[in-house]
């Protein structure tokens, strides 16, 4: 292991962190919410921890390998997380343990949006558009941003991006050089929050609600800055734009900066997992709209229907209504599709609907081998084959999944936790949706010190998408 370089780019990604903190604090002037020591000291101290990492280790240029790429990128979520749990402890008005605010910090970082605090309507504005601005970063992920600047200080970034990019087939990239590849992403990605922003503005919300919620909304995160979320609005054209651009987060950005290119949508329609996923979002809705409407006792609006049904299968997290009251198959059935998750390549969480795509493929070819064991029956995505190496590795993926899974909503029920609240919080957190049932059905600070820490290890584990950080945590991995 080159030590020199992984402090360096650790040091680098705490002083950008940093710099971010700028924006909580001119936000604190403005409002002059008496925040902005908060803000000032965290600022300071996240500087010097950077500077103390980064400085000794200033001329180390050598090129980064694969395990050091996946150490780095499991240190960046770790370090990070801590680092930024620290306004969260020194806001007056929450003052929240190292245990809450890390749990607060991850839910930001890892676009969860599991809260522990139970007022957010009271809470400082500068405090609340940090709490944003985490899930923001978290979207596309840091590591992409620092990858744009890394070439620049002598350090390969190629191993973090097959590291921190989302599914199963890693070397899609926009362009061959990495750098441009990252800063490709993050324009498409800030200018799709400069857009949701402005049309919340339009639509009704305050400046200050607009771009806190673009940040949450375009990072498929489900932060809000009220407990009653998009509800608190009672606005149905904000609900609109609100469906419309977490349906664009959920989609593969490389699909966007496809269409952006050609300035044609047709790369949609080709592409196998959109279409997919189109077709399990309306066949979905179908579903729950035939039973609402054939069952006597359930009144639910359809705006209701339609915004939870997109919010839960992208990810999201945001909500119209108190869900808790909803029938049991609904509620079941979206907590179910929320394991699907987004699309790979998107900012939303779950497995990714290309590899279930893939897994319903491979098992239609078993049962083809059957029938016929001597024929040769290739696996494609967008007329592209894949190769047996990747089957294998789906089918472990998927395992390990729900192995995970299950051990850890087996820890939060051992812990006390009832039957709904353990396996419904291990599903929010593993997937990064953030609503859950039982006694988490409001925000999660009802639950036991020892949940906590499952289920911030839990988000982590869902956001580097199981391999990334379990590779790390093997024996295997540091002894060769």
């Amino acid at each position: 292991m080159n030590d020199s370089i992984m402090q360096k780019i650790v040091g680098i990604m705490l002083l950008l962190f940093s710099v971010t903190l700028v924006i909580p604090l001119i936000t604190s002037f403005i409002y002059s919410d008496g925040n902005h020591y908060t803000f000032i000291y965290s600022f300071l101290i996240i500087l010097g921890l950077g500077s103390i990492l980064y400085l000794p280790n200033i001329s180390a240029k050598n090129d980064i390998k694969i395990k050091e790429g996946f150490l780095i990128v499991v240190l960046f979520w770790v370090i990070l997380s801590i680092a930024s749990s620290i306004p969260f402890m020194l806001d007056k008005q929450l003052s929240l343990s190292f245990t809450d605010a890390l749990f607060e910090s991850v839910s930001g970082w890892t676009t969860t949006g599991a809260t522990i605090i139970n007022n957010l309507d009271i809470l400082s504005p500068s405090i609340l558009i940090y709490r944003q601005e985490l899930q923001w970063l978290g979207g596309m992920g840091i590591v992409i941003l620092a990858l744009a600047i890394l070439p620049m200080l002598g350090v390969g970034g190629m191993q973090l991006y097959k590291a921190e990019s989302t599914g199963p087939i890693k070397d899609n990239k926009i362009s061959p050089r990495i750098a441009e590849t990252a800063k490709s992403l993050w324009s498409i990605y800030l200018g799709l929050t400069v857009s949701c922003a402005l049309l919340y503005y339009v639509a009704g919300m305050n400046l200050f609600d607009s771009i806190a919620h673009s940040f949450s909304t375009i990072a498929i995160g489900g932060f809000s800055t009220h407990n009653l979320s998009i509800g608190y609005y009672n606005n149905s054209m904000i609900e609109v734009i609100c469906v419309f651009f977490m349906l664009i987060s959920a989609i593969n950005f490389v699909l966007h900066y496809m269409a952006l290119s050609s300035k044609s949508l047709s790369c949609y329609l080709k592409d196998s997992e959109f279409i997919t996923y189109t077709l399990i979002i309306l066949s979905l809705l179908s579903v729950f709209i035939l039973y609402v409407s054939f069952s006597t006792n359930v009144n639910i609006p359809l705006h209701d229907i339609i915004f939870q049904t997109i919010s839960f299968i992208t990810t999201s997290g945001f909500t119209t209504t108190r869900y808790g009251d909803w029938p049991d198959f609904i509620i079941t059935a979206l907590i179910l599709v929320s394991f699907i998750g987004a699309c790979a390549g998107s900012t939303g969480g779950g497995l990714k609907v290309v590899r279930v795509l893939l897994i319903f493929k491979l098992l239609k070819k078993e049962l083809l081998k059957i029938l016929h064991p001597t024929a040769e029956i290739p696996i494609r995505i967008n007329r592209s084959p894949i190769n047996d190496d990747l089957s294998g590795t789906l089918y472990n993926f998927f395992l390990f999944y729900v192995i995970s899974y299950l051990l850890l909503s087996l820890l939060v029920l051992l812990s006390g936790h009832d039957i709904a609240t353990s396996f419904s919080t291990v599903a929010s957190c593993i997937n990064n949706l953030g609503p859950a049932l039982g006694e988490a059905v409001n925000d999660y600070s009802n639950l036991n010190l020892f949940s906590k820490y499952i289920l911030t290890f839990t988000m982590i584990l869902g956001r580097l998408e199981i391999f990334t950080l379990l590779i790390v945590l093997t024996p295997y991995f540091w002894k060769y």
